[in-house]
């Protein structure tokens, strides 16, 4: 087992990003991901090859718009997955953002991009890795989405979701193995519960559970309040079909625990047939591709909180709606 090392290696990477000093990125990166990792990002990102693929086409460009730069991760852990070795973070870059990013105009303020890893390691490298950014979450707070019918566009988003209540998430420390597994347990349980007639994933979590989604789908406090949108969100579709789900067209690329934590992630992970209007766009029978990855947080027997990102912009692009199409130079 190397986790120890691994997440040694994890957080350097992410102290180094504490305060900004762009040099002091680019260093960092040279010496966490081999040179010839895959880097895979949400759109328009998408596959990127290697260290100075990753520093040119998203770093760099990053740096230029969002002066004095930094980041902090509030959830970080490692773990095994089918004999590979996994480290995996969440948090927030924070910069003032000054000039235009994908074709987003700045709002010459402090602003917020929520970004989501997982990092598969070879010898204390990162060689194959998943870059999750919630892109809708800066429009919206910029009021630049241009989705109306979006859950979460209109519920006073301010654009920072928390960490962990408990303030715990950054687990450096070794863990119990029985716990480790007991939380992954539970948590490919309740996901397995998901899609069904009688609701079978309402039993995993406490009443008073914190869900904090991607921002174009809202974020919601409580058993109930959460349930009147994920029953929603799943009738929008004939199938309905999770990356923990057994001969499913997904799968999850990782899913492991460590100590009261769990995180999965997929690329994509959901595959669903859409049978209603959903994100403003009208149906068309079309199998839809989800790349969706989550952080989770047990309390005793429960699950207490969930950090949630789904790639929206790539699943729109399925649909035949690209948010970006009016700023390719942006992206280019």
């Amino acid at each position: 087992m190397t986790i120890a090392p691994n997440k040694a290696a994890l957080k350097t990477y992410s102290e180094a990003y504490r305060y900004p000093q762009s040099d002091g990125f680019a260093n960092a990166v040279e010496r966490f991901f081999d040179r010839d990792a895959i880097i895979n990002i949400v759109h328009p990102f998408n596959e990127i090859a290697g260290t100075a693929g990753y520093q040119s086409d998203f770093l760099e460009p990053l740096l230029g718009s969002f002066e004095n730069l930094c980041r902090a991760d509030y959830i970080a852990f490692g773990g095994s997955n089918d004999a590979s070795d996994w480290v995996t973070c969440t948090g927030y870059y924070c910069g003032h953002f000054t000039k235009p990013w994908l074709g987003i105009m700045p709002t010459n303020a402090m602003a917020y991009l929520r970004f989501g890893e997982f990092h598969r390691m070879e010898n204390g490298r990162a060689v194959e890795s998943y870059i999750f950014l919630d892109i809708p979450e800066l429009m919206i707070a910029a009021g630049q989405w241009p989705i109306e019918d979006s859950p979460g566009r209109d519920r006073g988003y301010t654009g920072y979701l928390p960490g962990p209540a408990a303030q715990d998430g950054l687990v450096w420390h070794d863990n119990d193995p029985a716990l480790s597994a007991s939380s992954f347990e539970m948590v490919t349980d309740m996901l397995r519960g998901l899609a069904t007639e009688n609701q079978a994933w309402r039993p995993y979590w406490h009443e008073n559970m914190l869900w904090y989604g991607p921002a174009a789908f809202g974020s919601f406090v409580g058993l109930e309040n959460f349930a009147g949108f994920q029953v929603t969100f799943e009738s929008a579709f004939s199938e309905w079909i999770g990356g923990a789900v057994p001969g499913s067209q997904t799968r999850h690329f990782t899913r492991f625990g460590d100590g009261n934590y769990v995180c999965s992630g997929g690329w994509p992970s959901l595959n669903a047939v859409q049978a209603k209007t959903f994100l403003g766009q009208p149906s068309t029978g079309k199998r839809l591709f989800m790349r969706v990855c989550d952080w989770w947080r047990r309390d005793g027997e429960l699950l207490a909180e969930n950090w949630v990102f789904v790639d929206i912009p790539h699943v729109l692009l399925q649909m035949g709606y690209d948010v970006f199409a009016d700023n390719k130079s942006e992206v280019q």
